[in-house]
């Protein structure tokens, strides 16, 4: 784990040509140029939710664990409110006995700590060395049941038909290719079967406004950049981060997957548009939940776009 950037200050070494919110690569060249970009970003800069504060325990101890679990978790509460367990209201936890389970980029093992007891078997994926690592450390210190495969989810090595339920959360618009991704799901889910994905949501406010417009604005990326567009990928983890609307999203899976619904969440800190800082921090604190939830749930203004999606019939 040395040398990694763990505070994901270095929002560089982005995918060259990569000019618009959705977009493919043009050919298999950049294709693999672009994962390439993408599987050294991630290996240099792990999730560990720790950009602004140190985590002060050894990496891969059950207090490190633990201590990323209360910053995830925490952060997870205020998008997704209503929760008795983190995700429930997204994962159905007691749907799962029966099932088995993919999880598509696994990050530190948190969801994969979450779902693994639960279901008849867990396995999970990551296209990076050190997400594996860590999170096979993770199930061996909390003595939990699961297999961890570094292995590229645009090319799954497992068998037609292989899971019930595929979970990912915030990991498939970093890829080279998401439809190339939609489609090995599709692949390797059994009939009826069911995956849950969040994705990032483009809305004309978090995306456009204050992400983009006045971001670029603010701290002057607007003369250095081309384009909103630009100056979103400066500010967001990930060679590649798509950004989808809803109408998108579904033509994404359309022929792969009945979309059962779609929602969209998101943070205070999405519809305030002000850099981080003391006065956002006031704000948001002063800022209702209930309000704040109208405009991210109701006038779909929050971040994040999570579709449960079914395989349709061939």
């Amino acid at each position: 784990m040395s040398g990694a950037n763990f505070t994901g200050q270095q929002f560089s070494n982005k995918a060259k040509g990569f000019a618009a919110p959705t977009q493919l690569p043009r050919d298999e060249a950049e294709r693999e140029d672009w994962q390439a970009a993408n599987r050294a970003w991630w290996q240099a800069t792990p999730m560990r939710y720790d950009w602004r504060e140190a985590i002060p325990h050894e990496p891969g101890s059950k207090a490190y664990f633990q201590e990323i679990d209360r910053r995830f978790f925490s952060s997870a509460q205020k998008a997704l409110p209503g929760c008795q367990r983190p995700f429930d209201i997204l994962i159905p936890f007691e749907e799962l006995a029966d099932k088995d389970v993919l999880e598509i980029g696994v990050g530190q093992g948190s969801h994969a700590q979450l779902i693994a007891p639960f279901c008849k078997s867990f396995t999970g994926i990551d296209l990076t060395p050190i997400a594996a690592e860590v999170t096979a450390k993770r199930l061996q210190v909390f003595g939990l049941p699961g297999s961890i495969l570094q292995m590229d989810a645009e090319e799954m090595a497992f068998p037609a038909e292989r899971f019930d339920y595929i979970w990912s959360w915030g990991v498939i618009h970093h890829s080279a290719d998401t439809l190339r991704i939609l489609r090995e799901m599709r692949r390797v889910l059994r009939s009826n079967g069911v995956a849950t994905v969040m994705v990032y949501h483009r809305s004309w406010w978090n995306y456009y406004l204050v992400s983009g417009l006045l971001r670029g604005l603010l701290q002057g990326k607007l003369r250095d950049q081309a384009s909103i567009h630009s100056v979103c990928q400066s500010g967001t983890d990930g060679a590649i981060a798509r950004h989808y609307t809803a109408r998108e999203w579904l033509n994404c899976c359309r022929g792969l997957f009945k979309v059962d619904w779609i929602r969209i969440y998101g943070l205070k800190t999405d519809i305030i548009p002000l850099p981080y800082g003391r006065l956002k921090n006031g704000v948001e604190r002063l800022l209702p939940d209930s309000v704040a939830q109208l405009l991210i749930h109701k006038f779909r203004l929050g971040s994040f776009l999570v579709a449960q999606m079914r395989k349709s019939a061939e």
